[in-house]
């Protein structure tokens, strides 16, 4: 057959065969224009439901996306070494353990996977005597950064009842921190910053809110500065505002301290708030089997801050004698302030620091008047080898300071000569946590006060002190202290009989705990 034949009769055939098939099939009903219209409004409401079903996805997403974030820099921070200029709020439980930082190493006790750094007197911070807390809830609280960059912000708090015999208890204390007037004080309020700058050096910030006997606020930057953190030798450098590396009180801030006030020696040769000043310091972790380290500061000494040095006194008179503003002329203005320090582990559970320091720089009695201030200290420690967060232990911390002060004539040569006062004094506290979250404390204060033979002046008034206290923990963001003191005293004008006897009840708070403090 003819091809196109073939093709011809399948093209007519087709149609016949196939019609009556479709004839049979049952007929479709078109849909009417009101069903068309609750399709669509079902189709609306279909795309609605999916783009809320995709919000909340979305939004579910940035949860975890920010919650991820959030460990993440946790994580970081805790794989960052511990800030040294931080300060722990609350009591020391394992002195000789504490997290180091910097680039120096840690005592022996440390644990060997910690980075390098300086010794510290706080574990970071102290566990609570409750239950554990997070470790994104007992840190400083982070508010911005994150890897090799960050910045730590905590408030800390302090606030004291007092009861006194003596009137004038401001005459009665001797530190700037301590309480000043009977009735309620708030002397330290106290805003912490420390952070990384970058992979060179990290930097803190001690900002200091106080109320003085009229309700009037003063504020102090009681600490800012730079330090490194990468320097080769064991060396670290420091420059900016700090507490001179003299003892072991005075680089601490008042809320790390056992007792409410200021020990006496301490007020009174070293000044009402402490040794500090704007300068250097250059530290060095010797390469001796047990932690070492040698230290040196350089520091204006002038102010009040430099009580015993370029101090022209309040309105000009220092020691009963009128000041000259010596100003600086040179390095001999300065003041150096050396210090060593080794701290021994005598077993696992017992530990022993000792120290050596100085300080010499000139003073404002004279153009030529020189002050010398020398201490050593001693601090053992001791804690249980079933301790549970920290407790029990016992502290045991000593400081004695003797200063050589040449007191010129002053302006006009209003004495006939030059006098130098050699005084001394000494202070011993014992701690003992007893049971988890309390602590008692004994401490006594021996002043030893030079005469001098033409003035009679309050603050050269030899003097000695004993203070028991108590102190309960709530958690490891509040404290309550009870203190006592008895102060033995000459009768003379400047107080209403001999001897003195105070109480202080002293509560604490910290939003954001601070760092870690050196050892």
């Amino acid at each position: 057959m003819n091809i196109r034949v073939f093709f011809l009769v399948i093209v007519c055939t087709g149609p016949m065969v196939g019609w009556p098939a479709r004839a049979q099939q049952p007929s479709v009903a078109l849909p009417q224009s009101g069903d068309v219209e609750a399709l669509k409004h079902q189709m609306l409401e279909m795309q609605a439901g999916l783009k809320q079903i995709q919000i909340q996805h979305q939004r579910e997403v940035s949860a975890l996306r920010a919650e991820v974030e959030s460990l993440r820099r946790v994580i970081d921070d805790l794989r960052k070494p511990v800030a040294t200029g931080g300060e722990g709020s609350f009591p020391t439980t394992d002195e000789s353990v504490a997290a180091p930082s910097g680039p120096h190493g840690a005592p022996s006790a440390a644990p060997a996977a910690a980075a390098p750094g300086f010794p510290t007197t706080d574990a970071a911070v102290a566990a609570a005597p409750g239950a554990a807390t997070p470790a994104w809830l007992s840190g400083p609280i982070t508010i911005a950064g994150g890897g090799k960059t960050f910045l730590n912000l905590s408030l800390d708090a302090q606030f004291a009842g007092a009861v006194s015999t003596e009137r004038h208890l401001d005459r009665l204390e001797v530190g700037d921190h301590d309480p000043q007037q009977r009735g309620f004080n708030a002397r330290n309020t106290e805003l912490a910053l420390d952070g990384a700058v970058d992979p060179y050096f990290e930097g803190f910030a001690n900002i200091v809110f106080k109320l003085d006997n009229d309700n009037e606020t003063s504020v102090e930057v009681e600490e800012a500065f730079m330090q490194t953190t990468t320097l080769p030798w064991s060396l670290q450098a420091k420059g900016g505002q700090f507490f001179a590396p003299f003892g072991r009180l005075n680089p601490q801030h008042p809320h790390v301290w056992d007792f409410v006030d200021t020990p006496l020696v301490s007020g009174r040769l070293l000044g009402p708030d402490g040794l500090r000043g704007v300068g250097t310091q250059w530290s060095w972790l010797t390469p001796l089997p047990w932690y070492s380290q040698i230290a040196l500061a350089i520091q204006n000494g002038n102010g009040g801050t430099g009580f015993s040095f370029r101090n022209q006194g309040d309105g000009g008179v220092f020691y009963n004698r009128t000041t000259f503003d010596r100003g600086l002329g040179g390095v001999d203005d300065l003041v150096f302030i050396p210090r060593l320090e080794s701290s021994f582990d005598l077993s696992s559970t017992h530990t022993l620091l000792v120290g050596a320091s100085g300080a010499f720089g000139p003073n404002d009695t004279g153009k030529s008047a020189r002050t010398e201030i020398y201490g050593a200290d001693l601090f053992y420690k001791w804690k249980s080898a079933h301790a549970e967060g920290g407790w029990p232990f016992v502290k045991w911390q000593t400081e004695a300071l003797g200063r050589h002060f040449e007191a010129d004539r002053g302006v006009d040569d209003q004495f006939p000569v030059r006098e130098t006062f050699d005084d001394w004094g000494v202070y011993s506290q014992v701690v003992w946590g007893f049971y988890k979250g309390w602590a008692a404390g004994l401490r006594g204060d021996v002043l030893h006060m030079e005469a001098s033979d033409y003035t009679d002046d309050p603050e050269r008034q030899s003097r000695w002190r004993i203070a028991p206290d108590v102190t309960w923990y709530p958690t490891e963001f509040s404290k309550f202290r009870l203190q006592y003191n008895h102060d033995f005293l000459e009768a003379n004008h400047f107080m209403h009989s001999g001897n003195a006897d105070s109480v202080f009840l002293q509560f604490e708070f910290s939003l954001g705990a601070h760092g870690a403090h050196k050892f």
